[in-house]
């Protein structure tokens, strides 16, 4: 009896430790199964456009038919634990599969009377319930097998504050719900799993993620990396530089920091450890590189959609005030590498082994239509769903300027299935995401974190937003952007928003620190995937990326006390700020390499940090003091050159 109890216990700790870890992706699944899937990613793919160009339907309908295409896709390329061999869909997935199903049709079906109900007022049918928990249970396990975890473990905790929190005592105490009520908050209502996050991805964030599928399908991830490294190979450094400006370009598109890295990392990782960077050195760059790209404007990842979303802001407003935080973001991390190059003596490429850039446009300049496009489009004020399905057919019709490249048939539907599994673990979160929303809004916990936030800051705007900066890069750990933004968006903005800062400034500052947690230790989930790339201590990287993006923890913070860095302000006043934060940003390079015109010491280092701080908090005495201090500094450094050149090239130093 004791060994069948013990074989039960420790069949239950099995079962907890590979419930406490992701899936993975059944790469070999073959027969009927990959048929299955692949028709299914295709439909979905299919459906979305159509839902984009002709179709009108109601936020539940539109939400359960998106998400139930995701759950099916989920429980059959998805497996429960990464332990797992089989590679093919098990009888507990088939069971999840055909209850994703039947919720599906079932919502569909009542889609109508369900949009047209009083939440909370209206009683719910034993049907109802029991789909609506089908949807909240399968929900959380598509967001477990797909990103972990930590996700899964947030949403049951606000699920426990919603049914217990009227036990506890003060300002977090709620009235108490009855599991209909609160069944009918997630499942039944615009604020749960049919909130913004899924009416954002179900729409905007998919078809741009089939934008992105499309792109690389045609080739033209083949023309930015060459063009990435047609500008900048021939430079010091210029494999990382490439890096640099390829993880931009890409993870603007994707909006995935670890998919990002994965993809550009393969090249440009060991491209610079072959030029001479150290191997810590290469992966902090692709990962700082990468993660920023879902800054980027104009698709910014899927962050700036939602965004818009919650805030009711243009999207237009948002990518033109996200403009020059990006453009700082990128120069600090180039000047970095550039320091780098020179502080180590890098040799450049040899003129053979780079691309030009004239042969690169005449082979693939058709690939910056689609783009241009884009741009021209969300900035005229079109809706960016229609305008990612027109940014799709532009990639499809350049791809037919060059034999080469032109996607037929097989391709086209290459890219539809590729498009629908990109969106599975984005949807998961999504999903996730308004569970948290729904007890949000229903406890009000929202006004009493702002008031908690006030009381414990004593109403210091400095203090507010390094709470905010905390509870974004500890949601952020392990999450998707989307997930992480919507979190603390609801729960830490607003104290920012009380504090008088801008609806546009607070929520940017959220996406910022939302985005950099990808890069922050100790989860620093791009960070690891680059350093598995590079063969080198995952930690090691994950430092080293700070390091490297110190310009992210900073520019959030000025652009909330400077709006013109957001294009808010007299066009004169923007452009200084612009011209000085550009000279700090590179200032602020130099001194955490130690490099500027040659080695710099301690205290120079310390005095080029300080002016790179005046110059990116733009105002005339303090441009003037940092472009003092900086010039000083490098009349010193050119004196001391002079005098002792080839020590201060050597490679130690």
């Amino acid at each position: 009896m004791s060994e069948a109890k013990e074989g039960i216990w420790a069949s239950i700790r099995h079962y907890l430790v590979e419930l406490s870890a992701e899936g993975k992706s059944r790469k070999g699944i073959g027969g009927l199964w990959k048929w299955i899937i692949r028709i299914v990613a295709i439909a979905m793919s299919l459906f979305q456009i159509w839902s984009v160009v002709w179709g009108a339907l109601d936020p539940f309908a539109q939400g359960s038919i998106h998400l139930t295409f995701i759950l099916i896709l989920t429980f059959a390329y998805c497996s429960f634990s990464k332990k797992e061999h089989t590679q093919k869909p098990t009888a507990i997935d088939v069971v999840l599969i055909l209850l994703a199903l039947a919720a599906g049709i079932w919502f569909m079906l009542n889609s109508e009377r369900i949009a047209f109900r009083k939440t909370l007022f209206d009683p719910l049918s034993a049907a109802d319930l029991f789909f609506g928990v089908v949807y909240v249970v399968l929900s959380l396990e598509a967001a477990r097998r797909t990103i972990g975890i930590p996700i899964s473990l947030v949403v049951v905790a606000f699920l426990i504050y919603t049914f217990f929190g009227h036990h506890l005592q003060g300002v977090l105490s709620h009235r108490p719900y009855a599991f209909s009520e609160v069944i009918d908050q997630l499942s039944y209502s615009l604020v749960g799993i049919w909130g913004s996050p899924i009416i954002v991805v179900s729409t905007f964030v998919f078809v741009f993620l089939l934008f992105g599928s499309f792109l690389q399908y045609s080739g033209a991830g083949d023309f930015f990396f060459e063009i990435s490294s047609a500008l900048t190979g021939g430079s010091r450094g210029g494999a990382s530089k490439v890096a640099v400006v390829s993880s931009g370009l890409f993870g603007m598109i994707s909006g995935s920091p670890t998919a990002n890295v994965v993809t550009t990392g393969s090249f440009t990782i060991p491209m610079s450890k072959r030029l001479g960077y150290r191997p810590e050195f290469a992966a902090a760059v692709e990962a700082v590189a990468s993660t920023g790209g879902a800054i980027m404007p104009p698709v910014m990842g899927s962050s700036a959609f939602l965004m818009a979303e919650i805030t009711n802001i243009p999207y237009a407003k948002i990518i033109v005030a996200a403009a020059v935080p990006a453009l700082l973001y990128y120069i600090s991390i180039y000047m970095m590498v550039h320091f780098e190059a020179i502080r180590i003596n890098l040799p450049t490429q040899r003129k053979e082994d780079v691309p030009r850039v004239g042969a690169v446009m005449a082979r693939g300049w058709q690939y910056s239509v689609p783009l241009v496009l884009m741009t021209w489009l969300l900035l005229t004020g079109r809706s960016p769903s229609i305008t990612g399905v027109y940014s799709i057919l532009a990639v499809f019709v350049v791809s037919w300027f060059r034999k080469d490249t032109r996607m037929g048939i097989k391709t086209i539907l290459k890219a539809l299935e590729d498009g629908a599994k990109t969106c599975i673990p984005v949807t998961g979160a999504c999903a996730a995401a308004g569970m948290v929303i729904a007890g949000i809004m229903a406890t009000g916990l929202g006004g009493k974190m702002t008031s908690v936030i006030m009381n414990a800051t004593h109403g210091s705007l400095f203090l507010v937003m390094l709470f905010t900066m905390f509870i974004c890069l500890v949601l952020g750990m392990g999450m998707p952007v989307a997930a992480a933004y919507v979190l603390t968006a609801m729960l830490a903005a607003p104290a920012m928003m009380a504090m008088g800062v801008g609806k546009l400034a607070a929520h940017l500052f959220v996406v910022y620190f939302s985005i950099i947690s990808a890069i922050t230790p100790p989860v620093a989930v791009a960070a690891f995937a680059a350093a598995g790339i590079a063969e080198c201590n995952p930690n090691k990287v994950g430092f080293m990326a700070v390091r490297l993006g110190l310009a992210a923890f900073i520019v959030p913070f000025m652009f909330v006390y400077q709006p013109e860095l957001l294009m808010q302000g007299s066009s004169l006043r923007i452009i200084q700020v612009v011209i000085t934060s550009c000279i700090g940003v590179t200032i602020l390079s130099g001194s955490v390499i130690g490099w500027l015109v040659t080695k710099s010491s301690p205290l120079e280092r310390i005095l080029l940090a300080v002016a790179s701080m005046m110059l990116i908090h733009s105002g005339t005495v303090t441009d003037v003091i940092g472009l003092g201090i900086v010039a000083a500094i490098v009349i010193k450094q050119i004196r001391m050159r002079r005098f002792d050149h080839p020590a201060l090239l050597s490679k130690e130093g």
